[in-house]
């Protein structure tokens, strides 16, 4: 629990100062100023009084009711010595401002390990080091070195940047937005993201939780903890440091693609964590879920003053993935009345350039009515005849009135008066009322997008995670007898093996190690064939002339393998050449690729895409943690760019989806089932219409060696 570290009644701060400039001066400064009405103890041995408080020489001397929370605002050196000190005093949780510990190199890691370890010993839970404290606004705790104290407010803060918990304090405080909490976690030597999500998710004051992170302590617990508090609130989460590939060369398409960011970006999904691109979207998301309904779709309406604008509102709602949706015709025929004959009545509603604020009130009441429209996007340009003011004053008055008569009709009104100076009051006056103004249409729209994403992710059916009936132990048997060659690589032999035994559609072929065995092997499986060459040291075989294709004669394949070897050889002469794998070839079909790559903090990641030059160039492809329902595999094909081929657009042949989403659901079982794989890739995947079985044209895997395992 982590009550008496967020709602302390008795705070003591070691190293209160009663020099300005000190950072043990700031802090017990705002506590004092903030209005805490709890009890509060300076500890300084070379101070009697400051700010009017009593100073006490060490913290055991203190007397009273013993620190719910201690702040340390020591020297580095000196902050073990005060942590034990707190602890024979009876602290039940600390906080250590004071920096200069891992950040600072082995030694200072040293220190800080140190430290935790004492207090999890004393299960006294530790926030910091190097942190820049917190802030809880329901109990008047300013327990930091921030300079100012922010209104209430429904918007909690998780930053593992202290700079980044000033600036969002100051923008809160610039535009008249309230905090519930903010707390700087710093280096996370205990208490990190997952408690204070857990403990935020309970939280009554808190409407939204939205987080800066540079790294997540551990991925597993994250991500349940995330989900548990995401069905509660939305959480909204920039992560910064998604540089990337990572340390070490992927030998794999999917090992090469799945970066850092993509892995994130699949957790996150998962959990039903909202994704702020940058810090303007952090706050533009956070402040729109603290302050409205949630969409129950994705229709949305503009009221516009001016042409244009509307039409950037409008071009920003498509582009988000909403829908600029038409007016029931009664509702727009009746507000073409009230409105004059030059005035647009559709959607975008166009007031006009002198509209005041009875124009803007039709129309809004006009969309608040219409069950067409989901959302509400105002946008206001400041024009000679215009009254910002007035008109958000009367926008302000009739959407209280609706949500006061109809609260279970309620829908999201976002609203984008454009300008500087001559609109300012009027914003102020929006976000006192807990409607959210921004700066241009689109950052409304993108914030209405995250909305609309997050209602999806609460809408969505339960996860249902299909479990196939498959041969594991043939699989096992192969993984086992391959890890004690000693080699990381599995080929397309091996690898076919361990994939039929999770039924996936193989077809005929053998492995050929002379001319006549391959003429032999093609016989029995019927041309035309395929012939790959077969080598532990060969990754990438066409690269070096490895694969040939559509060989229908027994003259094409004897041919085919003595130039293979021969040109092979010379090209890589130390390569050990086992021989050739003959397959029967596959119908023709939509090539795509399915593939895993084990992220080292979240498991296993899938990953889908078409083959050739989709994945190779254009990198069009989609990622999922498994494990994963068919609905999520049906998810991963619409995330990509070339969904409609698969659909069958521009007369492009449409191919089995489902069978698609059923080979990923497979890929995932197989994941999950062996932690000892790496990497997987089938590329590729050969699709064809309804019925027809996919086939797996080649496939390889990476095995870790050693026993070594990821989840």
């Amino acid at each position: 629990m982590l009550d008496t570290l967020i709602s302390p009644k008795v705070v003591a701060v070691v190293g209160a100062s009663s020099k300005e400039g000190k950072v043990g001066h700031a802090v017990l400064s705002n506590l004092v100023s903030s209005g805490y009405a709890g009890r509060i103890i300076p500890v300084n041995p070379h101070e009697s009084e400051i700010l009017g408080l009593p100073v006490f020489k060490d913290i055991r001397e203190a007397g009273g009711s013993p620190p719910d929370l201690t702040l340390v605002v020591v020297p580095s050196e000196s902050v073990l010595k005060t942590v034990k000190q707190a602890i024979e005093a009876g602290t039940r949780s600390i906080a250590i401002i004071t920096s200069g510990f891992r950040e600072g190199g082995a030694e200072g890691l040293k220190a800080e390990e140190a430290i935790a370890a004492v207090c999890k010993q004393a299960r006294v839970r530790l926030l910091g080091p190097n942190c820049l404290g917190l802030i809880n606004t329901s109990i008047s705790m300013n327990a930091s070195f921030a300079p100012q104290m922010p209104l209430p407010g429904g918007i909690s803060i998780i930053s593992q940047s202290g700079a980044l918990c000033t600036a969002i304090l100051d923008w809160a405080r610039a535009h008249g937005v309230g905090l519930a909490k903010l707390i700087s976690v710093g280096n996370k030597a205990d208490v990190d993201e997952s408690d204070l999500l857990a403990m935020l998710a309970e939280d009554p004051d808190t409407k939204v939780i939205a987080c800066y992170l540079e790294a997540i302590s551990n991925g597993d617990e994250f991500i349940k903890v995330a989900e548990q508090a995401a069905q509660m609130k939305p959480v909204v989460v920039l992560k910064s440091g998604t540089t990337a590939a990572g340390a070490r060369a992927a030998s794999s398409h999917t090992g090469s693609l799945v970066g850092v960011d993509m892995a994130y970006g699949a957790a996150f999904k998962r959990a039903g964590v909202i994704r702020a691109e940058n810090f303007e979207a952090l706050y533009d998301y956070s402040m729109a879920f603290a302050m409205q309904p949630l969409p129950k779709g994705n229709r949305v309406a503009i009221i516009t003053n001016a042409g244009g604008p509307g039409i950037v509102a409008a071009d920003a709602v498509e582009q988000q993935g909403l829908s600029v949706t038409m007016l029931t015709p009664a509702i727009e025929a009746d507000l073409a009345a009230k409105l004059p004959p030059m005035a647009h009545a559709g959607n975008p509603i166009d007031v006009l350039g002198d509209a005041g604020p009875s124009r803007y009130v039709d129309a809004l009441d006009a969309c608040l009515s219409d069950e067409a429209v989901e959302a509400i996007i105002i946008v206001l340009t400041p024009q000679a005849m215009s009254h910002p003011v007035e008109t958000a004053n009367a926008c302000i008055e009739l959407i209280q009135s609706r949500r006061e008569a109809h609260a279970d009709a309620i829908k999201p009104v976002l609203v984008s008066f454009m300008g500087g100076r001559e609109i300012k009051p009027a914003c102020k006056a929006f976000v006192a009322a807990g409607i959210p103004d921004y700066f241009s249409p689109e950052r409304a729209a993108q914030a209405l997008r995250a909305m609309n994403d997050y209602s999806a992710w609460l809408r969505r059916p339960p996860r249902i995670v299909t479990r196939f009936p498959v041969n594991r132990h043939r699989a096992e048997r192969i993984l086992r007898r391959h890890a004690r060659t000693g080699r990381r690589e599995i080929g397309e032999v091996d690898a076919k093996g361990i994939l039929k035994a999770y039924d996936f559609h193989v077809l005929p072929g053998q492995l050929a190690r002379s001319a006549e065995e391959a003429v032999l092997v093609a016989d029995h499986v019927g041309y035309p064939v395929a012939m790959k060459v077969v080598s532990p040291d060969i990754v990438h075989k066409s690269d070096l002339g490895g694969v040939r294709l559509r060989l229908s004669t027994p003259e094409q394949v004897r041919d085919a393998y003595d130039l293979m070897m021969l040109r092979i050889s010379q090209r890589q002469p130390d390569a050990e050449l086992i021989g050739t794998y003959i397959e029967r070839m596959a119908e023709p079909g939509r090539e795509v690729i399915l593939g895993m790559a084990r992220d080292p903090q979240f498991g296993p990641m899938l990953m889908f895409g078409l083959g050739g030059i989709f994945v190779e160039v254009m990198k069009d492809v989609s990622f999922h943690l498994a494990p994963i329902t068919e609905s999520e595999a049906l998810q991963m094909l619409k995330g990509t760019r070339s969904y409609a081929l698969l659909q069958g657009a521009r007369g492009e042949m449409a191919v089995d989806l489902h069978a698609i989403a059923g080979g990923l659901q497979r890929l995932s079982q197989l994941a999950t089932d062996f932690p000892e794989i790496e990497e997987m890739d089938i590329n590729p995947f050969i699709v064809g219409q309804v019925g027809t079985p996919p086939v797996v044209a080649d496939a390889r895997m990476t095995i870790a060696l050693n026993g070594k395992k990821y989840v």
